[in-house]
């Protein structure tokens, strides 16, 4: 008997499953549009996200005039969301926001606006042109509802938008280094201190600084040289005010007392500098 049971479970399961298709292949063609309207939310209240949004595409156009239009706007920019298509989802919170921006959900679709652009961003090694985007997009939200509720996550998700730039940049920077590019690294290390100047990364920037600054240096031609070992100097004696306890403390060092030895014999000789530095 038990097995018997088990052998009709398959069918009937594809016969509650074609129900349920046949239902909503019905309404998709339903021209009453209270039954759809109510059929839309039963559908988005049960997570089911596709068929709400494709019935609440159906019905928008049917809508306007009515009370249900602005909310019906409202739950198929959500359903993107949940879908994960976030770009879509975007477009449709800024949509709304202008359609209804005197809307109880104004707020919410302008913070969920940003949340979607969040979730298009990608990890900090790669372009972060849709991480700008979604700081862009929650600067304007904090500015328009600085008393908003969902202020305290917006912070929070703002936070970590920004520390993936930090790296990106960070990274950049110490791409042109690894290519030997010493000048864009010096140019480079130095804007990343003056636009991050409380990021954990500093020391490291400052000490590459000085890195490819020598460097730089020693490529030069003679006439430029002394003036470009006098700056490895410069540049060190700020790293060790700033951090005189830093682990590449010795590095640093090896790179000051080279440059120092490179303008002695430069100004003794008035010859290239043959110094050249190690690191520890």
């Amino acid at each position: 008997m038990t097995k018997r049971i088990f052998s009709f479970l398959p069918f009937l399961l594809a016969l509650v499953l074609l129900g349920a298709c046949s239902k909503y292949n019905k309404l998709l063609k339903s021209d009453d549009v209270d039954k759809k309207y109510a059929a839309a939310l039963e559908y988005y209240e049960n997570g089911k996200y596709e068929r709400a949004g494709a019935l609440l595409e159906d019905l928008m156009p049917l809508l306007k005039g009515r009370s249900e239009y602005e909310r019906a706007n409202f739950l198929y920019a959500y359903t993107k969301y949940h879908q994960q298509l976030y770009l879509e989802s975007s477009f449709h919170f800024i949509t709304f926001g202008q359609t209804f921006p005197r809307s109880q959900y104004a707020e919410e679709a302008a913070f969920m606006n940003a949340k979607s652009l969040t979730n298009e961003s990608p990890s900090y090694n790669l372009d972060q042109q849709s991480t700008v985007q979604a700081m862009s997009a929650l600067q304007e939200f904090m500015r328009r509802y600085p008393q908003s509720k969902y202020m305290q996550e917006a912070n929070t998700i703002y936070e970590d938008l920004s520390k993936k730039i930090e790296l990106k940049t960070f990274d950049n920077a110490k791409m042109y280094y690894q290519l030997r590019y010493f000048l864009s690294a010096v140019i480079a290390l130095d804007n990343f201190r003056k636009n991050f100047p409380s990021s954990t990364l500093n020391e490291e920037a400052a000490f590459l600084r000085i890195d490819a600054q020598y460097h730089y240096a020693q490529q030069s031609i003679e006439s430029k040289q002394a003036e470009r070992y006098q700056q490895v100097i410069e540049i060190y004696q700020n790293f060790v005010d700033a951090y005189p306890n830093s682990k590449f403390l010795r590095s640093a060092e090896n790179f000051y007392d080279s440059s120092r030895k490179a303008l002695e014999q430069l100004n003794k000789t008035g010859q290239p500098a043959a110094a050249t530095a190690t690191t520890n």
